[in-house]
């Protein structure tokens, strides 16, 4: 038994200890840590977009944002700088919204609406059209295949009109449209400075279990794409052809037929 003037000093250290841990477990709920932003971005995209060495809470904080071939892959590309984010309230009434910078890549503030409930979140991007950013197409190599293969290079725009984008128990809905323009698209396996211009545009708004549609078209280049799919939840389906124009048949046989299986002059392309 320990003596009796031990008991006092014993008794304050576990007062000390506990009122540490509460100390602790208040600051937390507080401040959460950037890496609980990081890990759920993490889960919600299977590992291919990541906030890497991510510093700062969840309401202040700063990451890389990073593409990744998924969950335990050895590919990863990082853009350059740092993402940073604030979570607060709109300027106008009481909605939460998410602000993000990123000199590389985003013009400005971006600023995102937040509808959280009860197993579900909404993500807004404004009622009009918006520009989201814009970045290098040599971003997307962190994907690994096909895109390691390929090494693309110039540049990936995004803009989104009425678009927003729910989450319900784990299920993903898409109202509004979203436009991803690939400028100036060129590879390391093709001659060419550049192989064209090309448009995917991403339409919302059907029933949940058709998910969104997409429609890939060229713009202009000696490489023609075209395209539909479907995007449910995580999965991806999407079919498409590939085909040089008159005159560049030469100079892009070699990508085609690593693009997908050849049936004469068109490469099927083929997606989930």
């Amino acid at each position: 038994m320990a003596p009796l003037a031990q008991r006092p000093a014993r008794r304050r250290w576990r007062w000390a200890a506990a009122g540490a841990s509460a100390g602790a477990a208040v600051a937390l709920a507080l401040q959460p840590p950037a890496s609980w932003l990081a890990q759920a971005l993490a889960d919600a995209t299977g590992g291919h977009l990541l906030l890497a060495d991510a510093r700062g809470s969840l309401w202040h904080g700063s990451a890389a944002l990073v593409l990744s071939g998924g969950s335990g892959a050895r590919q990863a590309s990082a853009l350059p700088g740092r993402l940073q984010w604030s979570l607060g309230l709109a300027d106008e009434g009481w909605r939460p919204e998410l602000r993000l910078q990123q000199p590389c890549c985003i013009e400005g503030t971006l600023k995102l609406g937040l509808e959280p409930g009860i197993g579900r979140l909404r993500v807004s991007f404004g009622a009009g059209r918006v520009a989201v950013g814009r970045w290098p197409a040599s971003w997307l190599v962190g994907l690994g295949a096909p895109f390691n293969t390929l090494q693309p290079g110039g540049s990936l725009q995004l803009s989104a009109d009425a678009l927003s984008v729910e989450s319900v128990q784990g299920r993903w809905r898409v109202n509004g449209q979203a436009e991803l323009e690939l400028l100036a698209l060129s590879s390391a396996l093709s001659p060419l400075d550049s192989l064209g211009s090309y448009r995917l545009q991403l339409s919302g708004g059907g029933p949940a279990d058709e998910g969104a549609k997409l429609n890939l078209v060229t713009l202009r280049g000696p490489l023609n794409l075209s395209g539909a799919g479907q995007w449910v939840g995580p999965r991806l389906r999407f079919r498409g052809q590939a085909r040089a124009d008159a005159g560049s048949e030469a100079l892009l046989n070699n990508l085609l037929n690593l693009m997908g299986q050849r049936q004469g002059a068109l490469a099927l392309l083929a997606i989930g």
